[in-house]
């Protein structure tokens, strides 16, 4: 009987030790995630001449164009190396890429190793159904986290293709376990008048954005959050 009861006590204490663990692990997780909310948004210190390792994520549309057009106002020499990713599908938008980089004035002085264009999976392509999306996200996603882990950015610009969430999330979880921190930059597409693009409303609503901007003033009165910088394109 006494062993009976030793082996009950062993049990629940095993129990309310591993329950313990799980409770410590989430508060530890969600006070991680809080001081990553609070310190995101917070500016490079002034006179940092340092380079960024910079993941540029580029869209099917005018996403590309308007990337690219942000870009060309840029002191790139700051953004280097730069890692240009568009959708498996979209071979254009890499194409545009290449032909800006042939076009900057400071060519010499770019390294080839200091540029990479790289595909990604797509989470869903158009008309596609939703119960095969649900394998093809899988496949993104895990596509996605293996790009974060190789190319590590410190700096990730993107403007609305979809292509740029599994991303955003996995730079965000990555900041909260402390494996790298990414600031990430999302400029809203001009073609955004009144209300956001489903990538922008979740970055938004998520809190996942270091710095959200927007190019019409009634889209920063909807959202007080995002930065009103009038139209760039």
């Amino acid at each position: 009987m006494e062993e009976h009861h030793c082996c009950f006590y062993s049990k629940m204490l095993s129990r309310f030790s591993i329950s313990s663990f799980m409770l410590s692990l989430v508060i530890v997780l969600v006070v991680r995630e809080l001081y990553v909310m609070y310190q995101c948004g917070k500016p490079f210190p002034k006179g940092d001449s340092r380079s960024f390792t910079t993941l540029i994520v580029l869209g099917s549309g005018g996403h590309t164009a308007e990337m690219l057009s942000l870009l060309s106002v840029l002191r790139m020499d700051r953004f280097t190396p730069r890692f240009y990713i568009a959708a498996a599908t979209d071979n254009m938008s890499l194409h545009k890429a290449r032909s800006f980089e042939d076009s900057l004035a400071d060519k010499p002085a770019v390294k080839e190793d200091s540029l990479q264009f790289t595909q990604i999976y797509r989470s869903r392509e158009v008309g596609q159904s939703y119960v095969t999306s649900v394998w093809t996200t899988i496949l993104a996603t895990v596509h996605a986290l293996w790009l974060m882990i190789r190319i590590r950015p410190q700096v990730i610009l993107c403007n609305g293709p979809g292509t740029c969430i599994p991303l955003c999330v996995i730079a965000f979880l990555f900041k909260v376990v402390g494996i790298r921190w990414s600031s990430i930059f999302y400029v809203e597409s001009v073609a955004r008048v009144k209300k956001l693009s489903l990538s922008g409303l979740l970055l938004y609503r998520l809190r996942l954005a270091d710095q959200f901007f927007v190019q019409w003033p009634q889209l920063q009165n909807k959202y007080p959050r995002a930065h009103y910088v009038g139209c760039l394109m």
